[in-house]
């Protein structure tokens, strides 16, 4: 299955018209994410909440790591760079944290919020390996930037 990125991010604009709380933002944009895709193991954000650190924010899925630090792991690495990343084999990314046994491939997309300031990170993990593609974070990228970079 592949996600119609498109009307995805039209249901999440109609959802999320004239909210500015970003953990309600966050909490409705990962309830549609996970329900788009049954690639979609877990979903969910992780926020900047101290200098270097993520907390975990709004999900959908099992339990995931409390914190994150920056220095650690494919979110973190998406933190420290702000750039998507997309992990065919999580088992091959220097650093992975397990936080679920279960996760073959993963994508970690940074969120950042009004004057580019980065807020977060969007995590979907994958029971299967290789789930991802260029596609999913080229459409993810522009719900991100729709929900929390316009407002």
């Amino acid at each position: 299955m592949t996600v119609d990125y498109p009307t995805l991010a039209k249901v999440i604009a109609s959802l999320t018209e004239g909210e500015d709380d970003p953990i309600a933002l966050m909490a409705t944009v990962a309830c549609e994410v996970h329900q788009s895709d049954a690639r979609f193991d877990w979903t969910g954000f992780y926020r900047v909440t101290a200098p270097e650190t993520l907390k975990i924010g709004p999900y959908q899925g099992g339990h995931g790591c409390l914190t994150i630090p920056f220095g650690k792991g494919v979110c973190g690495a998406a933190a420290r760079t702000g750039k998507v990343q997309l992990v065919p084999d999580v088992e091959a990314f220097p650093g992975h944290i397990a936080c679920a046994a279960s996760t073959r491939s993963e994508i970690v997309l940074p969120v950042f919020g009004k004057g580019g300031r980065l807020i977060g990170v969007f995590d979907i993990d994958s029971d299967r390996p290789d789930a991802f593609r260029e596609e999913d974070a080229v459409g993810l990228s522009a719900i991100l930037a729709s929900v929390f970079g316009t407002r």
